[in-house]
C-alpha cells in the first residue's frame, strides 16, 4: 500500500498576479500586507475585489493545466499528485499569511482542490506580514512550534511529510526550506518556467545544542512558555530576540529548542520551571526510575501547570485537568492533575501553600471511586 502524503504548501498571491494587468499587479503589491479588506482604500479595494472575482470564476472551470498556470501552489500539488494511485488518502494543508490577499489566494486554491475531491484545509499563520521585523520574527518562532506539533501527529499516523514550496512569499519560503530539513521527508519545487518537480530529500541533519540548553534549562523552558526570566546575560544572542524590553526565543532558537527538548526531557524529571511550583519531599522518589517517555510527559505537564499558576485559568486545559479533590482522600494533597492517561494512568497530587505556591506531593495512580 502506498504511504499517504501530508503535503504542506506555502501560499502566496500568484493566482491573483498571474495574468493580471499592470495596474492590478501594482495594486496587489501595494496592499499585500493589508490585514483585512476594510483596511484597503476604497478605490483600490474595488480593483482587487474585481480581480478576485475574475480569478474565482476562471478557476471554477479550469482544468489541471490551466489551474497550474494560474497558481504556483496548485502547480506543485498537481505535479506531486500525478500518477499517485491512492491520492484520496493524501492530506493537503495550505499555509498562508495573516493578510486579506494571502488568505483569499489560499481560499481560491483550496476551493479548486475541494471541488476535485482532495482533502484540504488552511492554516493562516499570524505574524508573517513583513512590515515589522520584530512581529515577523515572532511569527516565524510560532511557526516552528506549530510545525513541530502538526508534523509529529501526521508522522505518528504513518504519513510521508512533504513541503511543497513552489508557491508562497520568498521571506517565508526561505525559512520553510530550513524547517523542511528537520520536519519533512522531502521538499519539492517547480521552477517558474519549468514543469518538472525538483525533489530534495531529507538530509541527515541533527542539531547539537542540548548541552547549551542544559546549562540554563530553566531560563530556556520559561522563554519557550512565554514566561519572563531574570537575566539574559550569558545566553547566546542568536537564540534570542529582544524588543521593547521583552525577550523571546528567536526563530532559530525556537527551532533548536524544539529539536533538543524531547531528548532532554526524556532523561529525567527536571527542576520546576516556576517559583510558583515546588516539588515536595516525596515527589522525587515517586518519579525515580520512570522510563524516558514518562519523564517527558511529566516535564511537559509541569510546564503547563507552571503556565496555569503564573498566567491564569486559560492554561488549565483538558490535557492538564487541574481540579480539586473531593473530600480529603490523600492529605495533604487537595488537588490533582493528569500526568498521562494511557496504559497505567497516573496523576500528580499536590496542595497550595502560602502566596499561591503549589506543591506537587507525588506521582501516583489515579483515584477511583469504590
Amino acid at each position: 500500500m502506498t504511504q499517504p502524503l501530508f503535503v504542506l504548501s506555502s501560499c502566496g498571491t500568484s493566482s491573483l498576479t498571474n495574468g493580471a494587468s499592470d495596474i492590478e499587479r501594482k495594486t496587489i503589491t501595494r496592499w499585500t500586507n493589508a490585514p483585512t479588506k476594510e483596511t484597503v482604500e476604497s478605490a483600490d479595494r474595488q480593483i482587487l475585489e474585481a480581480r478576485i472575482a475574475v480569478v474565482r470564476e476562471t478557476l471554477r472551470t479550469a482544468e489541471k493545466e490551466q489551474a497550474g498556470r494560474m497558481s504556483a501552489e496548485l502547480k506543485g500539488i498537481l505535479a506531486l499528485s500525478e500518477g499517485r494511485p491512492q491520492r484520496n488518502a493524501d492530506y493537503h494543508l495550505l499555509l498562508c499569511t495573516d493578510t486579506w490577499l494571502g488568505r483569499t489566494a489560499a481560499d481560491l486554491a483550496a476551493e479548486w482542490l475541494r471541488e476535485r475531491g482532495e482533502n484540504v484545509t488552511l492554516h493562516q499563520q499570524t505574524g508573517l506580514r513583513t512590515q515589522l521585523l520584530h512581529e515577523f520574527q515572532i511569527g516565524l518562532s510560532d511557526l516552528v512550534q506549530w510545525c513541530d506539533e502538526v508534523t509529529s501527529g501526521y508522522r505518528a499516523a504513518q504519513y510521508r511529510i512533504v513541503f511543497n514550496l513552489t508557491g508562497g512569499f520568498k521571506s517565508v519560503q526561505g525559512f520553510l526550506q530550513t524547517l523542511g530539513m528537520f520536519y519533512a521527508d522531502e521538499v519539492v519545487y517547480i521552477f517558474e518556467s519549468g514543469e518538472e518537480l525538483l525533489r530534495i530529500p531529507r538530509l541527515p541533519i541533527q542539531m547539537v545544542a542540548e548541552d547549551r540548553f542544559r546549562e540554563r534549562l530553566t531560563d530556556f523552558r520559561r522563554l519557550s512558555l512565554d514566561l519572563p526570566i531574570e537575566s539574559v546575560e550569558g545566553l547566546p544572542e542568536t537564540l534570542l530576540t529582544q524588543f521593547g524590553g521583552m525577550v523571546d526565543l528567536s526563530p532559530w532558537g525556537r527551532l533548536m529548542w524544539e529539536q533538543s527538548r524531547k531528548a532532554i526531557y526524556s532523561e529525567r524529571v527536571w527542576e520546576s520551571p516556576s517559583s510558583k511550583l515546588r516539588y515536595g519531599k516525596d515527589f522525587e522518589g515517586s518519579v525515580r526510575g520512570l522510563p524516558p517517555d514518562r519523564c517527558y510527559n511529566v516535564n511537559r505537564k509541569m510546564e503547563v501547570l507552571a503556565q496555569f499558576l503564573e498566567k491564569g485559568e486559560k492554561y488549565n486545559t483538558k490535557a492538564l485537568d487541574f481540579k480539586a479533590l473531593r473530600g480529603n482522600p490523600i492529605p495533604p494533597s487537595t488537588h490533582e492533575i493528569d500526568a498521562w492517561s494511557d496504559l497505567d494512568a497516573r496523576r500528580c497530587f499536590g496542595h497550595y501553600e502560602a502566596e499561591g505556591v503549589f506543591v506537587i506531593d507525588r506521582l501516583d495512580k489515579a483515584l477511583h471511586k469504590g
